[in-house]
């Protein structure tokens, strides 16, 4: 029994089939492909109608594929690709006697010999590729699909610019059909490589004679599939818009903007040029993202480039310039649309049992469509011959047709594409968002950084800038990161994580963090939980409060409090009571206040009384201020008064003195007492402030609605005096917040 290649085997050999591609890129660049057959064919002086009818024959032949697709499964994929590979090329030798053709037999039989050139080419290209389809899928993991794709379209395009350039430099130098047939020649040599190479890829062995293969009969079971249908008219949609337009943009080119054949031909380095660069980013991009997002991505923009073309400046020294711009970003369209349409059919429309079948309709399919749509565009480019004029800021040209159907017919195949069962979950909108929020351009720096820095040291630096980031393009490093072996790039991933935005999936590996043995890495991990803000986090850090360890149930009542868990007030209130820790009491009194339980007050009161630190009292002072008066103010004068506590006190007392006698709550011996207290502030007595201010508090109408609490503000009397910073701090911030207009 013929056992399948092994993964090892095939990521082994995968180079062989990059290089095959790439020589077989550059063939198809100098003769059958591309904008260089089409200026062939139109220095032969044939018309529209005719060129889109050869360049038809090409692709309606790809019906040959529900023919041959079991033969060629019985015969073998590999085995069946090369020989008609190679015989292709031996037809592509006959396009060099085109000159002989021309000068002894006249144009119309030259027409004829080159249609039957093409029709040739064609059928064995048809067999070729109905095999390839099913071999491709058994000998690229699927895995690395998306990286695979990546990675052979940077050679196939690097090989297709060596040779489009060549061509636009032998088109320069070499006049009329002998540039063309030097261009032949080199390219039927880069098919042999082409060919060679292929020998070399793995997989594609005859089908065993036991097991049964697919008949034309089966042909009706990818019919029967709603995703392969819709994938199968969202694809022949996209066709419609692209190929008619790639194969009179030449013409287009040429005839309505005012370039020569060598800058038509240029122009291809543009596209090819803006798919190079955005090669490794789709292929990234479609395994991290899935195929759906960037299809749709590739398919939005290809809507919106035919009125970019329509916009071109004619007969314009920026003409070429213009249309290089847009070529360029043609390019990256394109090969978002390849490799995520690609990678979608291979990895999730078409079932390995089935792949034989499901290839042929596919090739056959969209290949008659492709043929349709050149003969159609053809017509309507030949019918259009006469339009001319202005529409608003668009000029008519008999080519205008060809880019309004290219705008609509991708905005038609979304409504297909969008309703395909996706392979991830990622919508294209939250795709889209990745790069709208945060920096994208740090975090796509952050991201090579990682995969190509080892030592400790550069690995912390690289989790920081992810961090700084603040972009979800990181989610997935970040998760390698945590689970690195170096501690310090673990303690580094859980700050970084803190840093960014929120995700389910950094919530949950804090989770499964807090949940572990590492008890720095816990505390750190419930710190970023409650940073985070996921209240998917509040059943495991509650969990966390019954832990062994004191500083861990601290850390969690803090995250708790940080994410708002009003539930936890009452049974952390009990835990209060009874916490014989000073420490942890001090966590549970802070967390209280933050939550705004005022139930808790009276403790926290005695605490922050009896508390020997001074930073023990100034966090249960806050806690205190979020109870009774405001966070934000309480912190502001809190810097006030470490810069300048003298002066900050007298102008609290000043102020307070003139609220009161606007809203007759005072009288003369307190107001007495109040100037009294703001003059002795005034001049850093602040021994002899305080005491004045202890008079103040006794005299003060408490139970005015607007006034301060009594219950915090006497029991907080009793311990002022000028060296009592927190003290002083808290009762001029509550007497600060008091007969205010709320």
């Amino acid at each position: 029994m013929i056992q399948e290649p092994t993964t090892a085997e095939k990521l082994r050999k995968l180079p062989w089939s990059i290089v095959s591609d790439a020589a077989n890129s550059a063939y198809a660049q100098l003769t059958f492909f591309g904008s260089i057959f089409v200026l062939f064919l139109n220095e032969l002086n044939l018309d529209k109608s005719q060129i889109g009818f050869l360049l038809s024959i090409m692709t309606l032949v790809g019906l040959l594929a529900l023919f041959v697709a079991g033969p060629a499964a019985r015969f073998g994929a590999k085995r069946t690709y090369i020989t008609f590979w190679g015989i292709r090329k031996a037809v592509t030798v006959l396009l060099l006697f085109t000159p002989w053709m021309v000068m002894r037999y006249g144009p119309q039989a030259t027409l004829f010999y080159v249609a039957g050139i093409i029709l040739l080419f064609a059928i064995c290209r048809a067999v070729a590729v109905t095999a390839f389809y099913p071999w491709v899928q058994e000998y690229v993991p699927a895995s690395v699909r998306g990286r695979y794709s990546a990675a052979n379209n940077i050679f196939v395009t690097l090989s297709s610019l060596l040779a489009v350039a060549m061509a636009a430099l032998v088109l320069e130098r070499v006049p009329g059909l002998n540039g063309f047939m030097l261009l032949f020649a080199i390219g039927i040599a880069f098919g042999v490589v082409a060919v060679w190479t292929a020998v070399y890829i793995p997989g594609g062995a005859p089908a065993p004679p036991n097991q049964q293969v697919e008949t034309r009969a089966s042909l009706l079971t990818p019919l029967r599939d709603a995703d392969f249908t819709r994938y199968i008219g969202g694809a022949a949609l996209m066709t419609l818009a692209v190929v008619p337009l790639a194969s009179f943009l030449p013409l287009f080119m040429q005839e309505q903007v005012g370039l020569g054949s060598s800058h038509v031909v240029w122009l291809q380095t543009g596209t090819m040029l803006g798919g190079l660069l955005f090669t490794f980013f789709w292929g990234w991009a479609a395994d991290r993202y899935g195929s759906r997002p960037v299809i749709l991505s590739g398919v939005l923009m290809l809507a919106v480039l035919p009125l970019f073309w329509m916009l071109i400046p004619r007969y314009s020294p920026s003409s070429l310039y213009v249309a290089l711009a847009i070529a360029f970003v043609q390019g990256i369209a394109n090969i978002s649309w390849a490799i995520g349409a690609g990678r979608l059919l291979f990895v999730n429309i078409v079932p390995t049992a089935h792949k034989t079948v499901y290839m042929a309709v596919y090739y056959a399919a969209l290949e008659v469509v492709s043929g349709l749509s050149q003969i159609v565009g053809g017509q309507i480019v030949q019918l259009s011959a006469g339009l001319t004029g202005q529409l608003f800021i668009f000029t008519l040209d008999p080519y205008t047709v060809l880019f309004v159907l290219g705008a609509l017919f991708p905005l038609l195949s979304l409504i297909l594409l969008r309703n395909i069962r996706a392979d991830t979950g990622m919508h294209t909108r939250q795709f889209v968002g990745l790069f709208l929020r945060g920096n994208a351009f740090l975090a796509m720096r952050s991201l090579a950084r990682f995969h190509l820095t080892g030592s400790e040291a550069e690995t912390i630096s690289t989790a920081e800038r992810m961090g700084s980031s603040r972009s979800l393009l990181t989610v997935e490093e970040l998760l390698a990161l945590l689970e690195d072996p170096r501690f310090n790039v673990r303690f580094e991933a859980v700050i970084s994580i803190a840093r960014t935005r929120q995700d389910a999936r950094l919530t949950a590996a804090l989770v499964e963090v807090i949940e572990g043995t590492d008890l720095a890495l816990k505390a750190m991990a419930i710190w970023a939980l409650g940073r985070i803000g996921d209240r998917a986090a509040i059943e495991p850090l509650r969990r966390a409060l019954d832990s062994p360890y004191l500083s861990i149930r601290a850390h969690a009542v803090r995250a708790l409090a940080t994410l708002g868990d009003r539930d936890i007030g009452p049974p952390v209130l009990e835990r209060l009571l009874e916490e014989p820790d000073e420490n942890l009491r001090l966590a549970y009194g802070a967390s209280l206040g933050r939550l705004g339980f005022v139930e808790a007050s009276p403790v926290i009161l005695r605490l922050f009384k009896s508390s020997p630190d001074q930073g023990a009292r100034l966090s249960l002072s806050l806690a205190l201020a979020q109870l009774w008066g405001n966070e934000s103010r309480f912190i502001r004068l809190w810097r006030q008064m470490r810069f300048d506590a003298a002066t900050t006190s007298a102008q609290i007392v000043a102020d307070l003195n003139k609220r009161l006698e606007r809203q007759k709550e005072s009288n003369e011996a307190l107001r007495q007492v109040l100037v009294a207290c703001e003059t002795a502030f005034a001049a850093g007595a602040m021994e002899q402030g305080a005491a004045l201010l202890r008079r103040c508090l006794a005299q003060l109408p408490l139970n005015h609605p607007q006034a301060p609490p009594a219950e915090v503000l006497h029991p907080c009397a009793e311990g002022l005096n000028g060296a009592e910073f927190e003290h002083l701090l808290l009762i001029l911030h509550l007497l600060d917040m008091g007969w205010r207009k709320r």
